[in-house]
């Protein structure tokens, strides 16, 4: 078993930040599982792929995304990571905001640290 430590998993957090606002299909690719559970604070849940394409086609479009209050907890090869998402969107060409609270789960497979799954809520 591969073990995770807290460094490998902050830089993939911030390789997916980055790869969201810039659409870039093969990172987004590369960082997903291919099980990916990607869950959204109005319910709604993607597969990998459909993920990937609402990013690379504009439908979810991010401008900027700041993340803050991140914690990491780490499991052997699976980590927690918990923050605020703050994004500024232009979603089928539509501006808006986003402010939500994000759990992601990471594991280390043998390819590198790929996101099993991410639960957002709304703020309240």
């Amino acid at each position: 078993m591969q073990i995770l430590n807290e460094q490998e998993v902050a830089i993939a957090v911030e390789k997916l930040r980055k790869a969201m606002i810039d659409a870039n299909k093969a990172t987004l690719e590369s960082l997903a599982a291919d099980s990916l559970s990607y869950g959204h604070s109005n319910g709604n849940v993607e597969s990998k792929i459909q993920f990937v394409e609402n990013i690379v086609s504009g439908k979810s479009d991010f401008v900027t995304i700041e993340l803050s209050e991140q914690t990491i907890s780490i499991s052997q090869n699976t980590a927690i990571v918990r923050h605020l998402f703050n994004a500024t969107t232009n979603d089928g060409g539509k501006p808006g905001t986003v402010k939500i609270k994000v759990l992601l789960v990471w594991q280390k497979e043998s390819e590198g640290v790929k996101l099993l799954a991410r639960q957002a809520v709304r703020i309240v």
